[in-house]
């Protein structure tokens, strides 16, 4: 302490050395990022393309992870041996993709359906896929037919006949 009481500033921390103490700290920042962005990175991406793009990639396209926009083609679904076995092409509207699946197809799959599929081009060119997803817009449509009777249809969907239909209660009765 010197003579007004005031306590002496530490001569480790002189202004230079704070200086390059914090130049220090962001180059080292720096490094870790550029080690993570660059090293990592081009092993984790998915490029989305359509069958017209990915027809123009090429040999570019080949082994990399690829998700594959488009519709399914009209007559291009073949089921094969069980449940798991699929091939289709995926088009939109100027190109085909051949899809070669082996994951079990979503219920609402079929064709003229918009398709998302996931995997890898394979080099004889077709685009083996590892999961497949459908998508369809959220817009409710009635039926198109006025004369419909609502309760035939509710009567005919699974397991609805085997339920009783509700009885009205009655004060004091037992349920």
């Amino acid at each position: 302490m010197n003579e007004a009481g005031i306590p002496s500033p530490d001569p480790r921390l002189s202004p230079a050395r704070t200086k390059w103490f914090a130049v220090a700290a962001l180059a080292v920042a720096a490094a870790a990022f550029l080690f993570i962005a660059v090293g990592g990175i081009g092993e984790n991406l998915v490029y989305y393309w359509g069958p017209k793009e990915l027809r123009a990639a090429g040999a570019k396209a080949n082994g990399a992870t690829i998700r594959l926009g488009g519709q399914v083609a009209v007559g291009s679904v073949k089921r094969g041996d069980g449940v798991s076995n699929l091939e289709f092409d995926v088009t939109d509207g100027t190109a085909l993709v051949h899809v070669v699946s082996r994951g079990v197809p979503p219920q609402l799959f079929r064709d003229r359906i918009g398709v998302v599929v996931e995997g890898t081009m394979t080099k004889d060119g077709s685009f083996e896929s590892r999961r497949l997803m459908v998508s369809h817009d959220n817009k409710y449509r009635a039926p198109g037919d006025k004369n419909v009777d609502i309760r035939e249809l509710m009567r005919s969907t699974e397991g609805l006949d085997d339920v009783p239909a509700p009885r009205a209660a009655v004060a004091g009765s037992p349920p």
